[in-house]
C-alpha cells in the first residue's frame, strides 16, 4: 500500500515542472540599442528635415515622407534616432530611406548616417523603429 501510494505521488509530481522564466535581451554594454519611441513634435521634424537637406542634390525640391523616431542611451550618450523617407527631386532612384541621429545633449546636432542605402532598413529595425513600405512623398 506504502508502495503504491508512492508510486501515485512520484507520478503526480512528474507534469510538475516549472516553466523557465522568459529571456530578456541582453543591453549592449553602453546602453540598450533599441529605442523609446517618441512623437516628431514641429522643431524635431525642422532639425531632421534641415539636417538630411544639407546631404540632398536637390535640397529645396525635397519632400519628406513618413518618419519615426525614438530615443535611447547608448555608451553613455543621449540620443534620438530617426528613419524616415526623403523623395529628392533631383535623385533618379526617387523615394530613399534614410537613418539619422541627433544628440539632444550636444546642442541638437544631427548626424545623417545612411541615405538611400541597403543597410538603412536593417538599421532601422535594430533600433526598433520598423518602417513601412516606401510611399510617395507627402509633404
Amino acid at each position: 500500500m506504502r508502495k503504491t501510494v508512492f508510486l501515485l505521488s512520484v507520478a503526480s509530481l512528474c507534469g510538475c515542472v516549472a516553466a523557465p522564466a522568459p529571456v530578456e535581451p541582453i543591453a549592449a554594454p553602453g546602453g540598450n540599442p533599441r529605442v523609446d519611441p517618441i512623437p516628431i513634435s514641429l522643431a524635431l521634424e525642422e532639425i531632421i528635415t534641415a539636417g538630411v537637406r544639407q546631404h540632398l542634390k536637390n535640397p529645396i525640391a525635397a519632400k519628406f515622407g513618413t518618419m519615426l523616431a525614438g530615443e535611447r542611451t547608448l555608451d553613455s550618450r543621449h540620443e534620438i534616432v530617426v528613419c524616415g523617407y526623403v523623395d529628392d527631386k533631383g535623385s533618379p532612384g526617387g523615394t530613399e530611406p534614410f537613418i539619422g541621429k541627433i544628440y539632444p545633449d550636444a546642442g541638437n546636432n544631427f548626424e545623417l548616417v545612411a541615405i538611400n542605402d541597403v543597410s538603412v532598413s536593417g538599421a532601422c529595425k535594430a533600433a526598433g523603429l520598423a518602417m513601412p513600405e516606401a510611399k510617395s512623398a507627402s509633404n
